[in-house]
């Protein structure tokens, strides 16, 4: 699985917030206390945890205590997420292979989060999860929220006669391998609403776009530069052309929008 950086991380954390469907993050959070007595602390196991973002999103001055098992492949980010959060949260850092699935530390938890992750994930690591949070709801139950699956939709203001052909060479590239098998990409929503239906769980979803504006800019600008370096081997776009829509996107950070479409998924088992 290829990394991410801070920077990175920190520069879209605002536009995840905005985005994430408040009406599924409240009823994760209701799951997540549910039939758990005062005195315990349910555990909540983060995948692909970053500095912690999905504890920022989840947490509020009256929930009760949480012990959040943050899951990643990369150290630094799980010491800069114990770093911020360490003296305030029971926090149990994890570092592992978020690909190897049968070495992830799920047992014990209450609720599975993840965010910006299973987009990248094949379908087969998502049908071994679906079975394995089956199995482990048996004895305790256990829910996923998973926020902010990419859904394959982006739209620019001003338009450019290139937008089409980029998003096609972009979803295309989201396809490949990032660690985990062929990726999912825009289908990753759909697929965990099918594979957690089937698996008996019940499935609720929730439309989580980022809305980008000249507040945006910085931001905005990674994501420009970062579309054209996935796209630029694409034989399908001229390098002249790429650079164009570039130049082009980057003159309108400050005045044009930009939309990414999103899913947020929550699955409970029945």
């Amino acid at each position: 699985m290829s990394g991410f950086s801070i920077d990175w991380l920190d520069l879209r954390e605002a536009a995840d917030r905005r985005a994430r469907d408040k009406a599924l993050r409240d009823q994760a959070i209701e799951w997540l206390e549910a039939g758990v007595a005062p005195h315990q602390n349910p555990v909540v196991v983060d995948l692909g945890a970053g500095t912690g973002s999905t504890l920022r999103a989840l947490t509020s001055p009256e929930q009760q205590p949480l012990t959040w098992r943050l899951v990643d492949n990369d150290a630094a980010l799980l010491d800069e997420a114990e770093r911020r959060h360490g003296e305030t949260h029971r926090i149990e850092p994890c570092k592992a292979d978020l690909a190897l699935l049968t070495s992830l530390p799920l047992e014990g938890a209450r609720l599975i989060t993840a965010s910006a992750l299973f987009d990248l994930v094949s379908e087969d690591f998502l049908d071994a999860l679906a079975t394995k949070l089956k199995a482990l709801s048996q004895q305790h139950p256990v829910g996923l929220y998973a926020a902010l699956n990419y859904d394959g939709t982006t739209h620019w203001t001003p338009h450019h006669p290139l937008d089409d052909a980029v998003l096609a060479a972009f979803n295309q590239d989201q396809r490949t391998d990032k660690g985990f098998g062929p990726a999912l990409g825009p289908d990753s929503g759909a697929v965990l609403q099918r594979l957690f239906t089937q698996v008996g769980f019940k499935v609720y979803s929730a439309s989580s776009p980022w809305v980008l504006d000249g507040a945006d800019q910085a931001m905005v600008t990674e994501l420009i530069t970062g579309i054209a370096g996935a796209v630029a081997d694409n034989p399908d776009i001229e390098a002249s052309e790429l650079e164009d829509w570039v130049q082009f996107r980057l003159s309108n950070v400050s005045t044009g929008t930009c939309t990414v479409g999103h899913t947020d998924v929550l699955a409970l088992p029945a």
